[in-house]
């Protein structure tokens, strides 16, 4: 089989490897498609993410689909669950699996991920796919999932107004729940296509985020920052009302984040920060399934997995909304 390996930053290289073999509780999946996430292009671009450094050559990827290579279920289309819990800690036996302390995660550490042909993963983690959801869209099942899990740090009041700060996949993700849930979505980012994306999923207001004050003094009740950088946050932070609350959801470069104190001193701002998703994939199947949320318009590019590289090079440039490699 081929597999994608980052060797240091910027330097990805596809190879020959062999097929790995399924351990217990594991099955074969063929791999179909995987999306490249801002947090692949935190490996691309510094060898690191957070307080994670590259140690090894390392496949990247965490947000896939395939269909099982062998077995009973031979032939079945599965979303791949890239989080694989040790089930026995204190944020494990407590329900936050997302932040097992011992967990490994697809393309992260010492895990490899799915910038490859043929993979081994648990068969618990491998969720059925109705008909109705392609292969891309499987993939983009685990944006929608770190959407969902967000959503629901944020507790926001039905039909009161919300900001979403930075209209990449998630952030655009977040506008369609929002109508779902029947808020007045307020959004903002500097790109202007992923503006014009913003309205298309249904934000009732989008604004140019690179504007000094875009979002000052609209009242929302909850704003989610989806970009990762200060002026984002100190925007989600300008946005809401005092006693609001603010999402963190963008993974800032150098593991740093920085805001005004007093503004979110002065507003008795309540901070949420999102860590993944947590038992979200039912869920997410079902209201893809029933077209509650879009997945399918948010591909931009294809790419085979020979061209890995130039995939991260135009999802770097973010020319587009979500580069599909398709091993």
């Amino acid at each position: 089989m081929r597999a994608a390996r980052l060797y240091g930053i910027g330097d990805i290289r596809v190879a020959g490897e062999a097929v790995p073999a399924a351990a217990d509780g594991e099955e074969l999946v063929r791999v179909t498609a995987v999306g490249i996430c801002g947090s692949d292009l935190h490996w691309w671009t510094e060898g690191a993410i957070g307080d994670a450094a590259l140690a090894r050559p390392l496949i990247l990827g965490h947000e896939g689909a395939g269909v099982i290579e062998a077995g009973p279920r031979r032939g079945l289309r599965v979303a791949i669950d890239p989080a694989i819990p040790c089930e026995t800690c204190r944020a494990c036996r407590d329900g936050y699996r997302n932040l097992c302390y011992r967990i490994r995660f697809a393309g992260h550490g010492a895990t490899d991920g799915m910038l490859r042909e043929v993979m081994a993963w648990p068969a618990r983690l491998l969720h059925p796919l109705p008909g109705e959801i392609g292969d891309a869209a499987g993939a983009l099942l685990e944006p929608l999932g770190v959407a969902l899990h967000a959503l629901g740090l944020g507790h926001v009041p039905f039909g009161g107004p919300v900001a979403v700060v930075g209209c990449g996949p998630i952030g655009l993700l977040l506008v369609q729940l929002l109508r779902a849930a029947g808020a007045r979505v307020i959004a903002a980012e500097p790109l202007a296509h992923r503006r014009e994306a913003a309205s298309g999923f249904g934000a009732h207001e989008v604004s140019d985020a690179s504007a000094p004050g875009a979002l000052s003094g609209c009242g929302a009740d909850v704003a989610f920052e989806m970009a990762g950088n200060d002026a984002a946050v100190r925007a989600a932070m300008e946005s809401v009302r005092p006693g609001g609350r603010v999402v963190l959801g963008g993974i800032p470069d150098a593991d740093t984040t920085t805001f005004p104190a007093s503004l979110a001193r002065r507003k008795g701002l309540t901070i949420a920060m999102v860590r993944r998703m947590n038992e979200t994939y039912p869920r997410a199947i079902a209201l893809a399934s029933r077209g509650a949320v879009s997945l399918d318009p948010l591909v931009s590019a294809r790419v085979p997995l020979a061209d890995a590289a130039d995939a991260f090079a135009a999802a770097q440039r973010r020319a587009g909304l979500k580069v599909i490699v398709t091993p």
